[in-house]
C-alpha cells in the first residue's frame, strides 16, 4: 500500500522558541484515532507513516474522480497552552508532510481557536489558479525604488473589497503555503521550481507596485487565485515546498531590460485557460527535459530572465556568495556562528558553537541540526537555502525576545550606556574615550567594515577613523566626532552584538590563557574598568587574545574579591567581573570601595555614590518584585527612595522605616544579586495608563510604549497588522490600533482610550506581555435602510468605501479612499466622481439604488 508521512513540529509564536511535551493526536478522515504522539525537546514528534493513493493519480490530468491523496486530521494539546484543531490535512504517497503548529497560551481573555479546515486541493477541485495579470499601471502608480523581498507579508483572506481578517506571516512561509495550495509535490522538481519562481515572481511584483496599499488597503496580497493566488490559513506544507522555498525565495522572473518582477499570471489549464503558465503544462514541459527556465521561457516569451537579489528586509548580512563548510574561516562564519549561538538561546538542543570565526566540528554539529529542524538537506554545509533561513530564524527568536523584555523592560532604559554628556573627539581622553574604544573594537568583530582599533583611552586618528566607518554604516553624520547620537547608537549596536552573541552570560566553559574571542574582549574590558578604581589592580590590553598579562591581571582581581587565584575566568569569577565592571561603570562604588560593602547608613537626604548603588539595587528588585516601585538612579534619597526602601522591608520582614542601615542594606543586596542570576525579568507591572486618550498627532513614552505592546501583540495574533515601534501616533499606528481593536472586540476607533490600552495590556500578561479578544462582527451586505451622506458613520460606510476602492482597483480613472467607516470628504468625492463616470446624478449621497448599482460594479458575488 502506498504512503507517505507526517512530520509535526510545535512552537511559540514564529517558531521563537520550540515548545515540547504537546500531545498530537492524529486521526482519520471519519475522525477515528489512529496514532497519539509527544513531541520532544525540540519540539518534533516521532514521524509517522500514513496511508496514502497511488502517486499516479496526481500525475495524471485527466484524473477527476480519485483523490491523489490522504485526508486526516490533528489535535494538539499542551497544559497551558490553547489547543490547535486541523482538519484536511494532505498526505501525498511517497512526501512529507509538515505540519508546523505555532501555539499561543492559554488564557480567559483570549477567544477559543476555531478549527482550521484545509480545503481540497484546487487542482483536485478545479479552482483554477492565479488571477488575470493587471492592466497596465495608472499613471501615478506607486513603486518602490528597488526590488525587495519583505521579511514579512500582509495576506487579505478574501477578495480585495470583502471584509476578512489580514494575516502577516513570513515571507518564506508565506510561499511555502502558497506552493503547496497550488500544485501537487509529487511533480517533477523542474515544474515544482518553474511554479514556486512564478508565484515568488508575482506576490514580489504585487509589493514593487505597492498594488493594494496605494489603494488604501492594508495588505499586500489577497488569498484568492481569482485575483492573486491561493493561500490557506495554518494548513500544512510539504517538506519538498519549504526544502525549494528556502533555496528560491529571492530569486524571481524579469524581462530582459525591465526593473520590476514579471507579474507571472498562471491558472491550471484544464478548468480555466489564460495566456500565461499552465500549471498541469508544467509537469509535460519537465517531462521533456526542459529546465525550470526553459518552462518559464515556454509559456512567457524568451525575453524572461531569473534574477537574484540580496535586497532581503530584516536580513543581518547577505550570502556570502559561496558555500560555508567545516574548515571555512572569516567574517561570514564569523555571523554564523553568533546567529547559530542566539538561536541556540531559544533552541538549546541545536548546540551553541563558540564564536571563533572558523566553522568547526561544533558548528557543523549545530547546522546540521538546524537543517533536519526545518526540512533542508541534512548535510552540514551552510548554502545559500540554509544561509537565509539561519537568518530568518535568528531575526524570529531575536524580535520576539526583544519585545518581551530580553535585558530590557518597556521603558528601554540600560544605565550602562547613558550618554555621559561630554562630545569626544580627536584629542579626547579617558574612561568615556575607552567606553568607545571597546564599543568599537568589538562591534569589528561582527562586520568586516569597521576597523579595530586599540583601547588605550586616547582619542588619536585611528579611534577617528572607526568612528567615522561606524557613522556611514548606520546612516550617520561621517565627522569623526561622538556626539549624543553617535553615542547611543554605538552602545544600542553593542548591547544588539551581544545579545546575538550570548550577551554578558557566562559562555559556559572557562576562559584561560589561550583562549580568544570576544568573550576574552570582554574580561579585559571589565579588568580595565576595575583597575580604574582598586589600587593594586593593573591595566591589560582589550585584544581578544588571553595571554600571560591577562592571566596575571586576572589573578589580582580574584585575590582582591576572595575568589580563587588560579588566573582562570570560570563562571564565579565571570560574574564578579561582570559586577564590578557594570558597578565602577555605573558609579555605583567609590574608590577601592567593593560592591555589596556597607559603607554607611542612608536616610532621606544623604547623596552620593552608595545612594545610587542603593536606587540601582532597588531597580533590579523592582523589575521582579510588583510591590517594590521603581526609582530614579540619581544619587540623591528623596521620597520616591523611601518609599521603595520601605516597601522592601515590608517585603522581606525588616523593620519599616525608611532608613537603610547594614541589615537593610545587606538583604537589598543580596536579592538584588539573586535575581540578577537568575536571568532577565519580564516586568509584570502594568505601565501607568494614560489619562487622556491617544490619537494620531501624539507623541512620546505614552506612544512608545503602545507601539510595543501592540508590536508584541502582532507577534502572537497575525490578524493586527505590525506598524513597527515609533514615538509617534501617525497612520500606520492607526491602522495596527484599528487592527488590535477589532481582533480584541473593541470598539474600532483608531484612538485609544485609557481602557483599550488596558485591555492590550492585560492580554499582555496572558500571552507574555499581550490581550486579544473576539473580532468585531463584519458588516451585513444589504441595504442599511437609510441614506447615507457626508457625516454617516458605521459598517455601511465601511461597505461602500470597500466597493469604491474594488472599483479603483479595476479602474486607473477612479479614486480610492481609506476605509475608516467615516463618511469624509475623500468618500463623498470618490463616490461622486463614480457617479458622474455612471451617468448618476453627483448628489454624493447612497441611497437604495446607488447602493444597488455601487455592489453591482464592484462585481461582489
Amino acid at each position: 500500500m502506498p504512503s507517505g508521512t507526517l512530520q509535526v513540529y510545535t512552537a511559540l509564536a514564529e517558531n521563537a522558541a520550540p515548545l515540547p511535551g504537546v500531545t498530537v493526536l492524529v486521526l482519520n478522515e471519519a475522525g477515528t484515532q489512529i496514532a497519539r504522539l509527544t513531541t520532544n525537546d525540540v519540539g518534533s514528534a516521532p514521524e509517522l507513516v500514513l496511508t496514502a493513493p497511488d502517486e499516479a493519480y496526481s500525475l495524471d490530468e485527466a484524473n477527476t474522480t480519485v483523490r491523489p491523496y490522504a485526508v486526516y486530521q490533528l489535535r494538539a494539546e499542551m497544559t497551558g497552552f490553547q489547543t490547535i484543531k486541523l482538519e484536511g490535512v494532505q498526505v501525498f504517497a511517497g512526501h512529507q508532510t509538515v505540519a508546523r503548529l505555532q501555539f499561543l497560551p492559554a488564557a480567559r481573555t483570549l477567544p477559543e481557536v476555531e478549527t482550521e479546515t484545509i480545503p481540497e486541493h484546487p487542482l483536485f477541485a478545479g479552482d483554477g489558479g492565479s488571477g488575470p495579470a493587471p492592466i497596465g499601471q495608472c499613471a501615478d502608480a506607486r513603486v518602490l525604488s528597488e526590488v525587495v523581498v519583505p521579511k514579512k507579508i500582509t495576506v487579505h483572506l478574501a477578495r480585495p473589497a470583502v471584509s476578512a481578517a489580514n494575516v502577516t506571516v513570513s515571507f518564506q512561509d508565506y510561499i511555502a503555503n502558497v506552493a503547496s495550495s497550488e500544485v501537487y509535490p509529487t511533480w517533477p522538481e523542474q515544474a515544482l521550481r518553474a511554479n514556486i519562481l512564478a508565484q515568488i515572481s508575482l506576490a514580489l511584483n504585487r509589493i514593487w507596485t505597492e498594488w493594494y496599499p496605494s489603494r488604501g488597503y492594508s495588505f499586500n496580497i489577497t488569498n484568492s487565485p481569482g485575483v492573486d493566488q491561493a493561500y490557506v490559513r495554518g494548513r500544512t506544507v510539504f517538506a519538498v515546498m519549504e526544502r525549494l522555498t528556502a533555496e528560491l525565495f529571492n530569486t524571481y522572473v524579469r524581462r530582459t531590460g525591465d526593473t520590476e518582477p514579471y507579474y507571472t499570471e498562471y491558472c491550471d489549464g484544464k478548468s480555466v485557460t489564460c495566456p500565461g503558465m499552465k500549471q498541469w503544462g508544467t509537469v509535460d514541459r519537465a517531462k521533456e527535459g526542459k529546465s525550470a527556465l526553459e518552462i518559464l521561457r515556454y509559456y512567457y516569451g524568451s525575453r524572461v530572465q531569473l534574477v537574484t537579489t540580496n535586497n532581503i528586509a530584516s536580513i543581518p548580512q547577505s550570502y556570502p556568495g559561496s558555500p560555508l563548510r567545516r574548515g571555512s574561516t572569516g567574517t561570514a562564519v564569523n555571523v554564523l556562528q553568533k546567529q547559530l549561538s542566539r538561536i541556540a538561546k531559544d533552541y538549546p538542543s541545536f548546540g551553541k558553537p563558540a564564536i571563533t570565526g572558523t566553522f568547526d566540528e561544533a558548528t557543523e554539529n549545530s547546522v546540521k541540526k538546524f537543517q533536519k529542524q526545518f526540512s533542508l538537506t541534512v548535510n552540514g554545509v551552510v548554502g545559500k537555502a540554509t544561509w537565509y533561513k539561519i537568518s530568518y530564524i535568528y531575526v524570529s527568536v531575536k524580535d520576539l525576545a526583544e519585545l518581551t523584555s530580553e535585558g530590557e523592560t518597556f521603558t528601554g532604559a540600560q544605565s550602562a550606556g547613558a550618554w555621559p554628556g561630554t562630545v569626544l573627539r580627536r584629542g579626547s581622553t579617558g574612561r568615556s574615550v575607552e567606553q568607545v574604544q571597546f564599543w568599537l573594537s568589538s562591534l569589528a568583530q561582527f562586520d568586516s567594515d569597521l576597523p579595530s582599533v586599540r583601547v588605550d583611552g586616547s582619542f588619536g586618528a585611528a579611534t577617528e577613523r572607526a568612528v567615522k566607518a561606524f557613522q556611514k554604516s548606520e546612516g550617520l553624520t561621517q565627522d569623526g566626532v561622538v556626539g549624543q547620537t553617535t553615542w547611543q547608537e554605538l552602545y544600542a549596536e553593542w548591547v544588539n552584538a551581544q545579545s546575538d552573541a550570548g550577551g554578558t552570560a557566562y559562555p559556559g566553559t572557562a576562559l584561560r590563557t589561550g583562549s580568544r574571542g570576544n568573550a576574552v574582549r570582554l574580561v579585559q574590558f571589565w579588568l580595565r574598568l576595575a583597575a580604574e578604581n582598586y589600587t593594586g589592580l593593573s591595566n591589560v590590553t582589550v585584544d581578544g587574545s588571553f595571554g600571560s598579562g591577562t592571566a596575571s591581571a586576572v589573578r589580582a582581581f580574584q585575590r582582591l574579591f576572595g575568589l580563587t587565584a588560579d588566573g582562570v575566568v570560570g563562571a564565579g569569577t565571570w560574574a564578579k567581573l561582570n559586577e564590578v565592571g557594570l558597578a565602577v561603570a555605573n558609579n555605583l562604588v567609590g574608590q577601592n570601595i567593593q560592591p555589596g560593602q556597607f559603607v554607611t547608613t542612608l536616610r532621606e537626604g544623604s547623596t552620593g555614590t552608595p545612594v545610587r548603588a542603593l536606587q540601582y539595587n532597588l531597580r533590579l528588585l523592582a523589575a521582579y518584585y510588583r510591590d517594590v516601585p521603581t526609582v530614579t538612579v540619581d544619587g540623591t534619597f528623596g521620597a520616591a527612595t523611601r518609599r521603595a526602601v520601605i516597601a522592601w522591608q515590608e517585603h522581606a520582614g525588616l523593620t519599616v522605616d525608611g532608613v537603610v542601615g547594614r541589615l537593610t542594606w545587606q538583604s537589598i543586596y543580596d536579592s538584588a544579586r539573586q535575581v540578577s542570576a537568575s536571568g532577565p525579568a519580564v516586568t509584570a507591572r502594568a505601565p501607568d495608563p494614560p489619562e487622556e486618550t491617544l490619537k494620531v498627532g501624539d507623541s512620546g513614552q505614552k506612544i512608545r510604549i503602545l507601539s510595543q505592546i501592540l508590536e508584541f501583540l502582532a507577534q502572537f495574533l497575525p490578524e493586527i497588522t505590525p506598524s513597527g515601534l515609533t514615538d509617534t501616533f501617525d497612520d500606520a499606528l492607526e491602522t495596527t490600533v484599528r487592527s488590535a481593536q477589532q481582533t480584541l472586540g473593541r470598539t474600532v476607533t483608531g484612538e485609544v482610550t485609557p481602557a483599550d490600552w488596558l485591555a492590550f495590556y492585560r492580554a499582555a500578561l496572558s500571552l507574555g506581555a499581550v490581550n486579544p479578544a473576539s473580532a468585531a462582527p463584519e458588516p451585513q451586505e444589504v441595504w442599511p435602510g437609510a441614506a447615507l451622506t457626508l457625516g454617516s458613520s458605521g459598517p455601511a460606510v465601511l461597505q461602500v468605501q470597500q466597493w469604491l476602492n474594488e472599483i479603483a482597483a479595476q479602474d486607473c480613472s477612479a479614486s480610492f479612499v481609506p476605509e475608516t467607516g467615516e463618511f469624509d470628504t475623500a468618500t463623498q468625492t470618490a463616490l461622486e466622481a463614480w457617479q458622474i463616470a455612471n451617468n448618476i446624478t453627483p448628489l454624493g449621497v447612497v441611497d437604495d439604488s446607488v447602493w444597488k448599482q455601487l455592489k453591482a460594479d464592484a462585481n461582489i458575488s
